[in-house]
């Protein structure tokens, strides 16, 4: 949108200084400025450069608010700083610090009671700001004449609160963020503790404070909020009285509308509204007591299926997954075998082997194949290589019996080809192997049925066992002949 062309912009700016110090300024050369350029002003005694803060319409408004009339007292800008002028202001900048503290040492020689927090220079170096803040009247009369003799300047004292103390230093608050006095906040309001009681803050000073020891400025920034909000509050100056007793009020939401009291020896405290306050106070007044502080829901009618499940419903989708059975989860094949495999349809069980659910507790393997321990064994059989192995109990020639409960039967190897390699058909017409002959010191004797059995180890049924008698691993074959004895020894 383009400007009229009989439209003047106003000519007063806004110049900021150090510290946040503003002031108001003329344009009577008509500079092209811009928000934030350094510019070369006119004050008493001197010049000093300030960075312009506020153009335009603005302006005009701020003095308003400031109450600052534009008459002729109105001091003009030269011209826009140069890095001449710059450089000079950065000079006489670097000097405050040192001025600073040597001004505090003499303060202390002194013993005037006050406290000096900034020191501010010209930039033609022709006169110093001391600011301080007191709690009472200070006479520094002597104080500036040493001063002046010890900078060679002029110096003019400046006491400023200690909020403005703190704008000037800048730091931190407790939100977290740069003050409100260091940057944006002007003018400072005065804080009262009625704004903490009327947001229901602790009366805690440590917490209402902020770092320049006064009452933070924030707590008047939602006052107006919490007066508003107040206005639907009732005043409950002493407790409701009901049958069930006297209730105490507790706690107030004042955004909630919502108001917690609690009897006397019970430690719950019950949410009442805003209106059934209004209420109960009404019937007190007039001498009624109610029968409780809410009065009981009154059940709703049920929403029609129709629309809910039209509408959809959550609840529906809980009941859904609430509802659904569990999977239950299939037997792992364990100890007891596969039972679906023996009872499948069309699937037939293995040969001399009963089904799994048939069986009988398992034995242990010297008993569930008919035999002894393996020094009571008996002596072997010859073997016939023309039919298949079967295992024979010692002393007896019958074969074992596979179907016993519990048993697996032993997997039938074929027999071994002891024949001639060139012809195999003549494998199986092999005669039996013949008995080996008796060693020297060996007898034949028949198995002894009256050896005691191993603890523990009961006989299987059906076997006719008759373990041998023990007998070393190496046989008593006597001397050798021809052998001499040795010396006997008697150590």
């Amino acid at each position: 949108m383009e400007i009229p062309t009989a439209f003047e912009e106003f000519d007063i700016v806004e110049i900021r200084f150090k510290g946040g110090r503003k002031d108001f300024f003329r344009n009577i050369n008509r500079l092209d400025l811009t928000t934030g350029d350094p510019v070369v002003v006119d004050v008493p005694n001197g010049h000093h450069i300030g960075t312009v803060s506020l153009k335009g319409e603005l302006v005009r408004l701020q003095m308003l608010k400031k109450k600052v009339d534009n008459n002729e007292e109105i001091r003009t800008i030269y011209r826009i700083a140069n890095e001449r002028d710059l450089e000079k202001l950065r000079e006489v900048q670097e000097q405050e610090a040192a001025t600073m503290y040597r001004s505090r040492e003499i303060i202390q020689q002194t013993g005037l009671r006050m406290k000096l927090s900034d020191v501010e220079y010209q930039a033609d170096r022709s006169k110093a700001t001391f600011y301080y803040s007191a709690d009472d009247r200070v006479d520094f009369r002597d104080l500036i004449k040493k001063l002046a003799e010890e900078f060679k300047v002029r110096i003019e004292m400046r006491q400023i609160s200690l909020r403005h103390e703190a704008g000037r230093l800048g730091g931190i608050g407790s939100c977290g963020r740069e003050l409100c006095c260091s940057t944006w906040l002007t003018d400072f309001k005065s804080v009262s503790t009625t704004a903490a009681r009327y947001q229901n803050l602790s009366l805690n000073p440590s917490k209402l404070s902020g770092q320049c020891g006064r009452l933070k400025c924030c707590l008047n920034y939602e006052l107006e909020t919490y007066m508003e909000a107040l206005k639907d509050i009732p005043t409950v100056s002493r407790p409701l009285q009901t049958k069930q007793g006297d209730a105490m009020l507790q706690k107030t939401d004042i955004f909630k509308k919502m108001m917690w009291f609690g009897y006397r020896g019970d430690n719950n405290w019950y949410p009442v509204p805003v209106e059934r306050v209004q209420e109960i106070l009404k019937m007190n007044s007039q001498g009624l007591v109610p029968d409780m502080l809410v009065e009981e829901p009154v059940n709703e009618p049920k929403q029609n299926e129709f629309v809910a499940q039209v509408e959809g419903s959550l609840e529906r989708l809980d009941d859904k997954f609430k509802n659904k059975k569990k999977k239950k989860k299939k037997k792992k094949p364990g100890a007891e075998g596969t039972e679906s495999r023996q009872n499948a349809p069309g699937r037939e069980p293995r040969e001399g082997r009963e089904p799994k659910d048939q069986r009988g507790p398992r034995e242990p393997r010297e008993h569930r194949e008919g035999r002894g321990p393996r020094e009571n064994r008996g002596s072997r059989e010859p073997r016939n290589d023309a039919q298949p192995q079967q295992r024979t109990t010692s002393g007896t020639g019958e074969a074992q019996q596979p179907a016993e409960q519990g048993q697996r039967p032993k997997k039938q190897r074929p027999p071994r080809n002891r024949g001639n390699r060139e012809g195999r058909e003549n494998r199986d017409a092999r005669p039996p192997r013949e008995e080996r002959p008796a060693r020297e010191g060996e007898t034949n004797r028949p198995p002894r049925a009256d050896v005691a059995k191993p603890s523990g180890q009961p006989q299987a049924e059906g076997s006719s066992q008759q373990p041998r008698r023990q007998k070393s691993r190496r046989p008593n074959r006597g001397p050798k002949p021809n052998q001499p004895k040795p010396p006997r020894t008697d150590a």
